[in-house]
């Protein structure tokens, strides 16, 4: 996460944070840890077994059922040390499912303030490649640490039985080994968060390389951001090898470690069986002790370091996991609706002396206004005014600094945002289209609308002829974020979707910005034709659009300076001549104050 957004960050997470995350699978975990440590059990045995087949044999003596023991011994421990890891995956598998579902839950319900301050591909990384890290960590790892713990611990006590001398030889070895492998340890989590990070960089670099690509290619930037977008893989390239260089200088002091234990087992073994104070069966079976003294301490160490990497991955995860989200509130109560109180509200929506400020700097000073049923009204102002802040308050994208908002003439304070929410239709400027099909997009506003409903929110939109003329109809696919379709054909699918919910608060942020004049008069007579308890708001910027507006609201710094018609605006309101100057009814205003944060 970027040191900016630190102060949203979770607390630092240990290897128990790792353990954590088995959460509700730690029954099946356990089952399958025990699994794997019956069969490090049944290696454990092997050795003792081999010894002794090996003295009988040297004794010619009979062999043939230790040597099936010895056998049956081997296929249990294949057997169920298979079972144990096919569980350990499931619940590796299990585990990142439920990760990812809390992210999405999570990245889903983010504050927009929150959202507009990360960018996207990184948020997806964590969901995607951080998520997937900690797969093996959770799992196999630990259980491997865990497990070689064990066996270990049974190693050392059967070689401390078989000849103590030989096992202080061992030890030594890698008390020295295990003393340069701890100083490096300490620094794999800190290489694993930055090249996990690296790579969120390079994720959203990438993701807006893709998502301007038609931007890039007409201003022939290909080369420019493919240096720049290649820039962000050298920079994840570099610190995955720093990472590398760190975790590689550990495995070979454990490999030493390994060979020197098993040689020295060998030669001072050999020594002491050539004088015949140690039976060769017993080094036949610290040899093979040695190894399975080696080979744990070599699984945990590559846990270990493999959980250091994962826990720069678990850091980032949950610092997503931990960013601020709209607060859960319970919807105790049905969404209001007109017909509720029985009686029309005076005003589907009301603002009473709200004020709101980005970072102390005043967008909204006491605004007051209400919208009747039936009404059409058109906001105006330069840029900068707070006309985008009007729309983010309305749907509850941001709550105000001060003042009332009243929904139905009901108060926001007594509505959950959910609520609020369900009586708006909105229209983005942008438009912005699903990935899916026609009906994917319509369906988002109301999912259990029928054919004749959606076909009905098409017509209103002047969209019905291009979808009956598409290869599939409702159910062609439009392509990612839409790019089947024009600016126009977007703006009037978006314009469908909100029409098809049939709300009582219709927002339309500059609804008619990519409509011919044919078209834009076609969706201005559909808004005629709406249920005559709908209010409509239009945030608007071309001439014609204004025109059409029952009411019209002028915004300055966050002020309502004048209110009224179009024409009574024209002979009192100043301000709005100068705002309409020279402009005709095709023309769209030039606004070009910088607008304060107004992003809703």
């Amino acid at each position: 996460m970027n040191p900016r957004n630190r102060q949203e960050s979770a607390r630092p997470v240990g290897l128990l944070g790792l353990v954590r995350l088995l959460g509700p699978h730690r029954g099946i975990a356990a089952i399958a840890a025990v699994l794997v440590l019956v069969a490090s059990a049944l290696g454990l045995a092997q050795p003792m077994l081999a010894g002794a087949v090996i003295e009988r044999v040297r004794t010619e003596q009979p062999v043939t059922g230790l040597a099936l023991a010895l056998a049956a011994l081997f296929i249990g421990q294949i057997l169920v040390d298979t079972g144990g890891r096919y569980m350990l995956e499931r619940v590796g598998e299990s585990v990142v499912l439920s990760l990812r579902q809390r992210l999405v839950h999570s990245l889903l319900r983010l504050r927009i303030n929150v959202l507009d301050q990360h960018r996207v591909g990184d948020l997806i990384s964590r969901a995607s490649s951080d998520t997937s890290m900690l797969r093996d960590s959770v799992t196999r790892n630990v259980v491997e640490i865990v497990v070689g713990a064990v066996t270990v611990a049974g190693a050392t006590v059967l070689m401390v039985l078989l000849d103590p001398v030989i096992f202080a030889v061992v030890v030594v070895v890698f008390v020295i080994a295990a003393g340069g492998v701890s100083l490096v340890l300490s620094r794999i989590r800190d290489a694993g968060e930055q090249a996990q990070n690296a790579v969120g960089e390079f994720s959203s670099d990438l993701e807006r390389g893709l998502s301007a690509l038609r931007t890039i290619r007409i201003h022939r930037a290909e080369t420019t951001e493919t240096e720049r977008i290649g820039q962000s893989a050298r920079e994840a390239y570099a610190a995955g090898i720093r990472g590398a260089r760190l975790s590689a200088s550990a495995t070979p002091a454990m490999q030493l470690a390994a060979t020197g234990s098993f040689l020295l087992v060998l030669v001072i073994g050999g020594m002491r069986v050539a004088s015949g104070t140690l039976p060769l069966g017993d080094l036949i079976a610290l040899l093979l002790y040695a190894t399975y003294l080696v080979v744990p301490l070599g699984n945990m160490l590559e846990g270990i370091t493999i959980a250091k990497r994962a826990l720069g991955a678990l850091q980032r995860v949950e610092d997503a996991l931990h960013l601020p989200t709209e607060p859960a509130e319970p919807a105790e109560r049905a969404t209001p609706s007109i017909s509720d109180a029985g009686v029309e509200p005076k005003a589907v929506l009301r603002f009473r002396d709200v004020r709101f400020a980005y970072d102390g700097r005043p967008a909204l000073r006491g605004l007051s206004f209400e919208l009747p049923p039936g009404t059409r009204t058109a906001i105006v102002g330069s840029s900068g005014a707070g006309k985008s802040t009007v729309l983010s308050l309305i749907c509850r994208f941001r709550d105000p600094d001060g003042g009332d908002i009243d929904y139905l003439d009901q108060p926001a304070t007594q509505l959950s945002r959910a609520q609020c929410r369900a009586l708006i239709g909105l229209v983005e400027q942008d438009s912005p289209v699903l990935h899916g099909t026609v009906r994917d997009n319509l369906a988002l506003a109301a999912p259990e609308a029928s054919d004749q409903a959606m076909w009905h929110a098409l017509r209103q939109a002047n969209l019905h002829e291009f979808v009956a003329q598409l290869p599939q109809g409702l159910d062609t696919p439009l392509g990612e974020h839409g790019s089947q379709l024009s600016g126009g054909e977007r703006q009037r699918l978006a314009i469908a979707r909100a029409l098809l919910a049939r709300p009582p608060l219709l927002l339309l942020d500059e609804p008619t910005s990519s409509l011919d004049t044919a078209n834009e008069h076609l969706i201005m007579e559909a808004l005629t034709q709406l249920p005559a308890h709908c209010a409509v708001l239009i945030v608007a910027h071309r001439l014609s659009t204004i025109r059409s507006a029952d009411r019209v609201l002028l915004l300055d710094s966050g002020n309502l300076v004048a209110t009224g018609t179009h024409d009574e605006l024209l002979d009192q309101a100043p301000q709005y001549r100068l705002l309409l100057a020279g402009h005709t009814d095709g023309d769209v205003l030039d606004t070009t104050t910088a607008e304060t944060g107004a992003h809703p």
